[in-house]
């Protein structure tokens, strides 16, 4: 899933400097344009933004899984085109729907004329509709951040011999555009014994079976037809009969109805209320002990009822204009409410803060960082949680486990080699105020290996090295290397080893290969070695 609330465009926010072809003169020259007045600009204006959205979005569509989604924060400002640009990029058939989000009820004049503006947008699409399904939310949760749009579902539990479920709606269909002349197949009698509990179905001229109690299909009242269809076949009730709930009323009526097990799920709404704007600024204070740097940040729980909806266990969760790291946190929460283990990709560039700000005389110096030091401090808040928690179990009741809270940090760069002029990398050249935890990851993209993959600082036999996923990798970084250090780590059996070439000498890498190639050998597969 991609979450995305980007620049809004209302002419202060739009701090993206693509480079953009067309001058402002061939504009007004290609536009026909005299004057530059503000409105006469407008056009450009947008599309500005849309020239930084585009390509951004067309790179989301590639990272969506097939049965993806993407969620997308807008208002008023920009709200039109973004849909034409979705829309020729995901397809018009992967539009979902448009979230109206209800962010202040009060309401807000900005532009000194029209409606008090009450509500944002939130655009959803799909990668491939085919793959996608409806969208689900755990009630309990749902009604107690969102009480306006959710009431009602008091219903009593009931349990059989396969579990607890509620009964809601009888088996019949509703729409009386299903009836038997539209559905002539779904409309027939059901048998009913409540002895047995035995389920049989037949003809609507069909008698009861003795013992057997008769549940008619509904009476139809559009004026036209007799009967509202049943909403399953005569096969699938044989076949799933104990997933159906018989009753009987005062006057003998037998009724039926389907039993609901997923019960704590309803389907997602397209309308969020009782969550303000103000929500998200308060809480980025309670995360950072009271302090405000943003005056618009989105409400964790708006970004996490999404995650929930639209992700499982083990799915990556991504946003490229992350700010305060909100959606960060917000994958944190859903993960502690629904046990399901999720990831988060955070992308933002490094935004200077403005040295009046308050966030620069706290010692932040771009957006990044106030990010960064949120996700750690979310994780933090849910450890602490979850240990007082555990010391408030019940008799029998099992300990909490502390999700993975962990994170990694890491900027977008050039290359740490210098290229000599046949274009190879040589480690001498390597680029002032690099680290070895820099080239490492380097190599980590070069070899196709996540940057999430768990990284060790370990020795063998008194030698550092650097293990990448339980020995995946291992890397060389520091002078010493011998044979027995060879030896060692040719014992550990990776699958790759990188040494940086300035620490080996011409007899170790002869022996290098001889050793690794005698394990390779025995593995059955080739140890990859590469130096630089």
């Amino acid at each position: 899933m991609i979450y995305i609330d980007p620049p809004y465009n209302t002419g202060h926010d739009f701090v993206y400097k693509d480079s953009f072809q067309d001058s402002i003169e061939n504009y007004r020259a290609q536009a026909r344009l005299e004057k530059q007045s503000a409105a006469d600009l407008r056009g450009r204006h947008h599309s500005n933004w849309m020239s930084m959205m585009y390509p951004r979005l067309r790179l989301a569509r590639e990272l969506l899984t097939d049965d993806g989604y993407i969620a997308i924060s807008i208002d008023d400002n920009e709200h039109r085109n973004l849909r034409i640009i979705c829309d020729e990029i995901f397809g018009e058939s992967n539009f979902l729907n448009d979230i109206v989000w209800v962010s202040n009820l009060k309401g807000r004049q900005i532009g000194g004329y029209g409606a008090a503006k009450t509500t944002e947008r939130i655009c959803l699409y799909s990668k491939d509709w085919e793959k996608s399904s409806a969208l689900f939310a755990n009630v309990d949760r749902l009604k107690e951040i969102m009480p306006t749009a959710y009431k009602g579902f008091n219903y009593e539990v009931l349990a059989d011999n396969i579990g607890d479920y509620v009964i809601k709606n009888e088996l019949y269909n509703t729409n009386s555009a299903f009836n038997e002349e539209t559905r002539p197949n779904l409309v027939f009698n059901i048998f009913w014994n409540p002895n047995t509990n035995d389920v049989k179905t037949g003809d609507l001229t069909a008698s009861a079976p003795d013992g057997y109690l008769t549940i008619t299909p509904h009476e139809n009242n559009n004026g036209t037809h007799k009967y509202h269809a049943w909403r399953w076949s005569k096969d699938k009730i044989g076949r799933e009969f104990y997933d159906l709930h018989f009753t009987i009323d005062p006057a003998g009526q037998a009724h039926v109805y389907t039993k609901i097990r997923d019960f704590d799920k309803t389907a997602l709404k397209d309308i969020f209320t009782d969550i303000s704007t103000s929500r998200g600024v308060k809480d980025l204070e309670t995360i950072l002990a009271g302090k405000n740097y943003f005056d618009f940040a989105k409400p964790v729980d708006i970004i996490s009822v999404l995650i929930e909806a639209c992700t499982e266990s083990n799915d990556i969760v991504m946003d490229f204009f992350s700010g305060s790291g909100t959606t960060a946190e917000a994958v944190f929460k859903t993960i502690l409410l629904d046990n399901l283990n999720r990831k988060f990709i955070a992308i933002q560039l490094p935004e200077a803060i403005n040295s009046s700000k308050q966030a620069t005389k706290d010692g932040y110096k771009s957006i990044c960082q106030i990010g960064e030091e949120r996700i750690r401090r979310a994780g933090q808040l849910i450890e602490a949680d979850i240990e007082e928690q555990n010391k408030q179990l019940k008799l029998g009741e099992e300990p909490k486990t502390v999700p993975d809270i962990g994170f990694r940090v890491l900027k977008l760069d050039s290359s740490n080699f210098e290229k000599v002029a046949d274009g190879a990398l040589i480690d001498n050249l390597i680029k002032p105020g690099r680290t070895h935890d820099d080239i490492i990851f380097e190599m980590m993209l070069k070899w196709g290996l996540e940057l999430s993959l768990p990284m060790e600082k370990t020795e063998v036999v008194g030698y550092p090295i650097t293990s990448i996923a339980a020995d995946e990798l291992i890397c060389c970084m520091d002078k010493g290397v011998t044979i027995e250090v060879l030896e060692a780590i040719a014992a550990l059996e990776p699958k790759r080893v990188f040494f940086l070439d300035s620490v080996l000498t011409d007899s170790i890498k002869l022996n290098a290969a001889q050793i690794f190639k005698r394990v390779s050998d025995k593995l059955g597969y080739e140890i990859e070695l590469r130096t630089a």
